[in-house]
């Protein structure tokens, strides 16, 4: 067995599958959350009075504050316990859902939303080191991973189907009450399932709070740049001064943390070439892969006029795509290694992209979409697993909760940016059109965004191709690798 969760003893072998439903679990909540509000935006949009121009902020308030405060929620994972980083994350889930639920207006709307993604970035790196440091590096953390990102991905995908049922049914509030139950009770069940956290202050590690606030500070300003840098234009003025203070906090961030005797980011962790190569693939993989439930909703919707239920029932088979190739993403990486799972993966969701992306038409049917879809899906899924596999490895244990959160960050960055990128390049040429004409230009900037993907597509598998042997003797802290990847992969 590997080391203790979070310092204290390892739990027995018949505690460790509920340790990892409630894991999975867990992860399934954020995700969900990031996705399940898309189909419901235009009843939010009436119910509440947003405009065309701050609806996106239902989303991108989510983004920002999941982005800006990951680096703090996962160091604070390391040093006050994971456990307890877990149900306070899950403890903001449930009152934010509760107070967006209740929201009459677009600012409360907005903060709640900004909660949750703050409630997202101590849940997401507690649970995903929760995963590293229960499971031992190899086939079984492989198998863990698996089992952890099936619920990652499908919820992405189970959000938007959710989303639709419970809008169509009981209107979009229900979307946010939901959480309220199933966040509380998950908070509940940590007490009685996961190990207790270690005493405090093990080691004499303290706290870096100037690192905390130049990197919570910077990255916020530099998520929210990113953001509303399509929608603002990004030589406005607002774009310009906030990208100027973030790259000059993030610049006193780096140095703070270079010269801390106990940094909130360790710099020695970006000579794991696991990490920083796998920071960047979760960067472009979510840029790509995790805005198609926004663009299936748009097609669905704003080009073949479905209802928020059909638009949810259609969403049926893309999770189970992503379900699939999520469960057979860690056996895949223990056979053949991470970096040629990686590349398979991408190989096979670069396929349904572009076999998507010719099925969509204004006047094309939801069979002909069938094949793009449950491919570029089950590509999507085993990414997903295989991606932080690759991440995690060869990071000490002490070290996993900031690790998760890097590469989480670079995760919610790449959704935000992504998206936002994708949906500027889907609307461009749209002003003015109305009726029949906006319908068709709407399906071809469906259909442009997805070319668009397959692009990113393409240069994350020349990303993957970075994993290669190091030419010197591995580190005692960085194994051998092995086809790109730590041999215990």
């Amino acid at each position: 067995m590997p080391s203790a969760v979070a310092g204290a003893e390892a739990p027995p072998r018949r505690r460790l599958g509920l340790i990892l439903a409630l894991l999975a679990f867990a992860q399934c909540i954020y995700a969900v959350d990031y996705s399940i509000v898309f189909v419901a935006l235009p009843e939010i949009r009436t119910g509440v009075g947003f405009s065309a121009q701050t609806l996106q902020w239902v989303v991108s308030a989510y983004a920002v504050a999941f982005g800006g405060f990951l680096l703090l929620g996962g160091r604070a994972a390391d040093l006050f316990g994971r456990r307890r980083m877990f149900t306070l994350g899950l403890f903001l889930y449930a009152v934010s859902s509760l107070a967006g639920a209740l929201a009459g207006d677009p600012t409360t709307l907005i903060v709640a939303r900004a909660v949750q993604g703050i409630g997202g970035a101590f849940l997401a790196p507690a649970t995903l080191s929760l995963v590293t440091t229960t499971f031992a590096e190899g086939p079984e953390r492989n198998r863990a991973l698996a089992i952890w990102g099936g619920a990652g991905g499908s919820g992405m995908i189970l959000g938007s189907l959710l989303g639709g049922v419970l809008t169509g049914a009981f209107g979009w509030a229900s979307i946010f009450f939901a959480n309220v139950p199933l966040a509380g009770g998950a908070m509940l069940l940590a007490f009685a399932i996961i190990p207790k956290d270690a005493p405090r202050g093990i080691g004499g590690r303290k706290f870096d709070l100037p690192g905390a606030l130049t990197a919570t500070v910077g990255s916020t300003l530099l998520v929210f740049t990113l953001v509303q840098g399509p929608e603002s234009g990004w030589t406005s003025p607002t774009i310009l001064v906030t990208a100027a203070i973030a790259v000059v906090i993030l610049a006193v961030f780096f140095t703070i943390e270079g010269r801390g005797p106990d940094p909130l980011l360790p710099l020695r962790l970006f000579r794991n070439r696991n990490l920083s190569t796998g920071t960047v693939v979760t960067f472009v993989f979510m840029g790509t892969f995790g805005a198609l439930p926004y663009f299936f909703t748009l097609y669905f919707q704003s080009v073949h006029g479905y209802s928020a239920t059909k638009s949810g029932i259609a969403f049926l088979l893309p999770c189970v795509g992503v379900l699939i190739g999520n469960l057979s993403g860690g056996k895949l990486a223990t056979r053949f290694g991470v970096r040629a799972t990686l590349f398979g993966a991408l190989l096979l969701g670069l396929i349904g992209t572009v076999a998507f992306a010719f099925s969509v038409a204004p006047d094309g049917t939801y069979l002909q979409l069938v094949p793009g879809v449950l491919v570029l899906s089950l590509g999507q899924g085993t990414i997903f697993t295989a991606m932080y596999a690759a991440a995690t490895t060869g990071v000490a244990g002490e070290d996993q909760g900031i690790a998760s959160g890097v590469a989480s960050t670079g995760q919610q960055v790449g959704a935000a940016v992504g998206l936002a990128v994708l949906v500027a390049i889907a609307n461009s040429g749209h002003e003015g059109l109305t009726g029949e004409a906006l319908r068709v230009a709407t399906s071809d900037g469906v259909r442009t965004a997805m070319w668009a993907t397959a692009v990113g597509i393409v240069l994350i598998m020349l990303v993957v191709l970075n994993f290669r042997r190091p030419p010197a003797a591995p580190a005692a802290e960085e194994p051998e690798l092995k086809d790109g990847v730590p041999s215990a992969v």
